[in-house]
Parts: C-alpha cells; structure tokens; sequence
C-alpha cells in the first residue's frame, strides 16, 4: 500500500499501473465508511497476492489530486476508488461497497494468476530473443500459450518462432484455434490475417517452386502474375519480407484488383509481420486534469521503422 502525494502521483501511481493494477482509495480521517473500506480493500490486496497494488490518497492532506479526479468523474462524495490500469484512470466505485461487489470490480481489470504467467514467460522469450537464444524463446512461448490460451501477443510471437524455425505443421496447430479469427470477414484480426497468410506462402514453398524458371515465364511476360505471385510467396517463405513486396508491388502496379486483391492483402500482411508492436511512449504528452495535473500516462505508439515506412509509402503511391 503507498500513499499517494503530488510529488509520487507520476511515479507510484500513473507508471506504477503501467506495470500492474493500481486502486486509488481516496478517503479521509473524518469519513467513518472510509474507515470501513480501507481495511477490506488492504485485506484483498493481500488476498490477491501481488496481482494488483493498493495506493490511498487522504483527500484533507491532497485537495489538489482528489478534488480534479472527482470533477474528472463527477463524484463529489468518499471513499471514492479508481482503477489506472495502463497508465489511465478506467474505472471506479464510490462508497464502502460489500467486499463481493468489491471483488467483483477487481477482477473485470486484475490479471489472473494464469495471464501473469503467460505476460512472464512473454516477457523471458523476448529477452531470450535479444540474446540470440532462438530454442530457449520457443520453449518460453509455448510456456505462454500454455498458461494462457487467450494471450494474442504470446500466440503471435509463438507462430511467427515457429515460422521462422521451418516448423510449418507446429506454426499451423498453433494457429487453429485462432483461425476463425483471421477469416473474420466483418472484424478480422489483423495480426493474425498476416500470419494466415505467412502460412500460405510456406505452404506453398512447401509443394515446391523453381524460382529460376519463374523468373523466365516473367521475363517472357510480365504481366504473368500467377508466376509472380509464386515467387513473392516463395520469397516470403524464406522470410525476405522486402523482396516478396517488391514482387506484389510490380503486381499492384500493373492490376490492382488482380485475384481480389490479393497481391495488396498479401503485401499488407508483410507489413504488419514486420511493425513492431505499439510500446509505451515515455514522455508523451497526456490528458491534463482542471488546474494541469496530468491524469492519465503517456499514450501508446508503435516505434517508427524506416523501413516499414518505406514500402508503406510505395504501396499509397501504387494505389492511388
């Protein structure tokens, strides 16, 4: 439990939720269901062993936070408790609720015991990664997955490994469970579309591809797609992203709605396997409560790439 002042606000709370759940309870010594509420909300910290973290403001000492977090709500009484998950305020009670409805609200934003789990054995793969241990990453994402089935990130990560491995058989039951996701025709995933279409390619090389004589059938026609599109996929097989895209490029230049457009989506699924995803930007501007104090953490990008930026820029000017 730590008690919050402007001085620590950024730190033991804004960036602290960056990490984990954070509860502010702001109370007051005069408030007599204050004194009902804090020593349950302390208890349920303990009980859930680390999965959220407790901060408490007492509003007498702390006008200035408490009373721009009640405009920010619109909650003129206490105890009032807001949830900053990532960085932001998302959510919150007011009164000295029953312990059952406290418990409730908790667990609509706190991690299970299986997610940080799986958030753990994420967070080794990509240190493995950085240090060129490959098979000890693998191990580590199949961790994750197993922990936690529904960790996107995790089951990312553990196809595009597997992918990279030659492993096409392991990358594909991997992917089934979320294949219905890819195929989605109102909301698809976009991440996983572009690992559907990574597995494609692969299977494609798989079956077998000359890419002396496509290359030949292209010189004898270039308007020859089917030859070319064979050797984007190939290319993309053996994971030369920016070669694979320059060969749908010259496809999209020449008929964009070629084959439903499928040298376009196949080259925006190479995009998307190749951005990295969105990181938190330290620094950046927030949302400012009455008076300038910021309530809410830095928003989150995703790091510029020049590269990615590159062919982004060559397909809108191919399209348009």
């Amino acid at each position: 439990m730590t008690d919050i002042t402007l001085q620590n606000f950024e730190a033991e709370l804004l960036q602290a939720s960056m990490q984990q759940p954070v509860l502010l309870d702001i109370w007051a010594p005069w408030c007599g269901p204050c004194r009902t509420l804090g020593p349950m909300l302390e208890k349920l910290e303990v009980a859930y062993a680390g999965r959220w973290k407790l901060a408490k403001l007492n509003s007498d000492d702390q006008p200035e936070i408490a009373t721009q977090l009640s405009q920010a709500f619109g909650v003129r009484s206490i105890p009032f408790c807001v949830m900053f998950v990532g960085g932001q305020p998302v959510d919150g009670f007011v009164g000295a609720i029953p312990e059952a409805q406290i418990r409730e609200f908790l667990d609509r934003h706190v991690p299970t015991g299986e997610e940080l789990e799986a958030e753990e054995d994420l967070a080794e793969a990509q240190a493995l990664l950085e240090e060129g241990d490959s098979d000890g990453a693998l191990q580590k994402l199949q961790a994750a997955v197993q922990a936690d089935p529904s960790n996107e990130a995790a089951r990312f990560d553990l196809i595009r490994a597997l992918l990279e491995a030659d492993q096409l058989a392991q990358a594909k039951a991997a992917f089934e469970p979320v294949a219905h996701r890819a195929a989605d025709t109102i909301t698809p995933h976009a991440r996983f579309q572009a690992l559907a279409a990574w597995i494609a390619a692969a299977e494609r090389a798989e079956q077998g591809l000359d890419p002396a004589a496509l290359q030949s059938a292209i010189a004898a026609n270039k308007r020859d797609f089917d030859a070319r599109f064979a050797l984007a996929q190939g290319l993309f097989a053996g994971r030369d992203f920016t070669g694979a895209m320059d060969e749908l490029l010259e496809i999209i230049m020449r008929d964009k709605t070629w084959n439903d457009q499928l040298a376009r989506k196949t080259y925006v699924a190479i995009l998307e396997i190749m951005t990295k995803p969105a990181q938190q930007a330290h620094g950046a501007a927030a949302p400012q409560g009455a008076g300038g104090l910021q309530l809410s953490g830095p928003s989150t990008v995703a790091p510029a790439d020049p590269l990615v930026d590159q062919y982004r820029r060559k397909l809108s000017m191919a399209l348009f």
